[in-house]
């Protein structure tokens, strides 16, 4: 597992501090935000210096070089609030030690301190934190201060302490809640696009099965036509002819829809699809009839009243189921009779089967890849149907689908 630094670089020492930048020589880079809290910080703690170095010689009793002392020792913790963000522990393990003996620096001390709780996690902070509260009594034990009692500057020194460290705790604890939220936020924006990739991918492989189950329809009726016209070369010129136009026109759907797949899978969601209606329940008998001139000797049985109500992936699901059997038949089964059987209604659900015996003669097997049965079951699986295929006793074979009709 990365460590913090690595996965959430926000929670760095520097970023906490201030969301600092390493500079050009590889230390800290105050933006203008940084410089303008820094100023106010040392011109804070200079203030409450001054106002303790002021009650401090009020009376004019405190000597001369006591007060000298006093003034540069407290300019000099001042000074190294600048470099607190870059050793928070160090300055404010300094400062806390010197302001037991230097009430000028106790105002510097709780900024470093402030600046300790939102820099490192808890246990440094418990470790300073601990020697500053045992301070907080010796301070006042060595330098009294006369307008102010023992226990009261005790008490208030123990109370400035932890109030510091507890906003410092606090402040850190809020930008790592930031942290956490960005992280999920980023995660999820990843986990959406990866949902979108394989949504396209899903999308790419309905439409490489969709490219087999049309075109191998298309290019079977070339095979075969193909091949009446290989092995009757004495045929009569007008059925030379229609198998001619019919391998013309066959071959012209065919790139049709291959230049149609073609411009989904360059621009996905833009596809021309107004220029070729889907195929629907209705158009069955246009793709029986396309099977028959090819030469197959194809019956249908529609019981279906009303095909133009039954919903359009249904319908479009019947058409493949049809289209592919057909397709098979052909190629398995040169010369067999197949039979369509389409039956249901509303509430009924549709039902479609094809089949047919084995075939007669023998004949060359046209090369296919097996997968058109696997789209098909596919498919009345996605449309919450079911299809069932094998051969049947008497060598033949049988698809049959059921699917969904809502009332």
């Amino acid at each position: 597992m990365p460590s913090t630094s690595t996965e959430y670089p926000w929670l760095l020492p520097s970023a906490l501090a201030g969301h600092e930048r390493p500079g050009p020589s590889g230390g800290p880079r105050r933006t203008v935000r940084d410089w303008a809290v820094d100023i106010t910080l040392f011109l804070c703690a200079a203030a409450f210096g001054v106002a303790v170095l002021a009650a401090i010689d009020a009376d004019g009793s405190t000597p001369g070089g006591v007060v000298v002392a006093d003034s540069l020792l407290g300019a000099a913790a001042c000074c190294a609030l600048w470099v607190r963000r870059r050793w928070p522990v160090a300055v404010g393990a300094v400062l806390t030690v010197l302001s037991i003996v230097e009430p000028v620096a106790a105002g510097a001390m709780l900024i470093a301190m402030f600046s300790l709780a939102v820099h490192r996690p808890f246990r440094p902070v418990a470790v300073v934190g601990a020697l500053a509260l045992v301070a907080a009594p010796v301070q006042p034990m060595l330098r009294p201060d006369p307008s102010t009692s023992f226990f009261t500057s005790t008490v208030i020194g123990v109370l400035l302490v932890l109030l510091v460290l507890s906003w410092g705790m606090v402040v850190r604890s809020r930008r790592q809640l930031v942290v956490t939220l960005r992280e999920r936020a980023r995660r999820a924006e990843a986990e959406a696009e990866l949902r979108a990739e394989q949504a396209q991918r899903l999308a790419r492989e309905a439409i490489a099965r969709e490219m087999h189950d049309v075109l191998a329809h298309r290019l079977t009726l070339l095979s075969v036509h193909a091949g009446a016209l290989e092995f009757r070369p004495d045929a009569p010129p007008a059925e030379v002819g229609r198998a001619a136009g019919v391998i013309r026109d066959s071959a012209h759907e065919a790139l049709q829809d291959l230049r149609e797949i073609i411009g989904v899978l360059r621009a996905p969601g833009e596809g021309d699809e107004g220029n070729r209606p889907q195929p629907t329940l209705v158009t069955l008998d246009a793709l029986i009839e396309e099977s028959r001139s090819a030469g197959m000797e194809v019956t249908l049985d529609n019981t279906v009243a009303e095909p133009a109500r039954a919903p359009a992936a249904t319908g479009r699901t019947v058409y493949r189921i049809a289209q592919e059997a057909l397709t098979n038949a052909r190629k398995h089964a040169p010369g067999a009779p197949v039979g369509v059987t389409v039956a249901g209604g509303p509430g009924d659900g549709l039902t479609i089967e094809v089949g047919n015996p084995a075939p007669t003669a023998s004949f060359e097997a046209v090369p296919g890849s097996g997968q058109g049965l696997i789209g098909l079951t596919e498919r009345a699986s996605l449309a919450g149907g079911s299809l069932h295929h094998g051969p049947r006793p008497d060598g033949g074979f049988t698809v049959r689908a059921r699917l969904p009709w809502p009332a």
